[in-house]
């Protein structure tokens, strides 16, 4: 199993929802506005809008899976900043499962 983990523009979250679906991912979590320091600097946002704030994604499946979500977002990343973090994980309990 691999994890994606993505920290983003939350503009571009519902994009970034529309191209996991076409890839397949059944199942994602989105954190909004979270705060951090990056190259350009501390971004926190506006308390009202969703303006220079980021969101976390993260997904978890199949390699193969995981390779078409990373180069499907790339060009989101490369044109409104943020980073991709591709990990090997082991899934220990889903749905409760043992």
């Amino acid at each position: 199993m691999v994890k994606v983990e993505i920290v983003t523009d939350s503009l571009e979250v519902e994009n970034i929802i529309k191209l996991l679906e076409e890839v397949g991912v059944s199942g994602y979590s989105v954190i909004k506005d979270v705060t951090g320091k990056g190259h350009r600097g501390v971004r926190s946002g506006y308390e009202f809008a969703d303006l220079f704030k980021n969101s976390y994604i993260l997904v978890v499946g199949e390699e193969n899976q995981m390779h078409k979500v990373v180069e499907a977002i790339k060009p989101i990343i490369k044109k409104f900043g943020g980073l991709c973090i591709v990990s090997d994980v082991i899934l220990r309990i889903h749905r409760g499962d043992d």
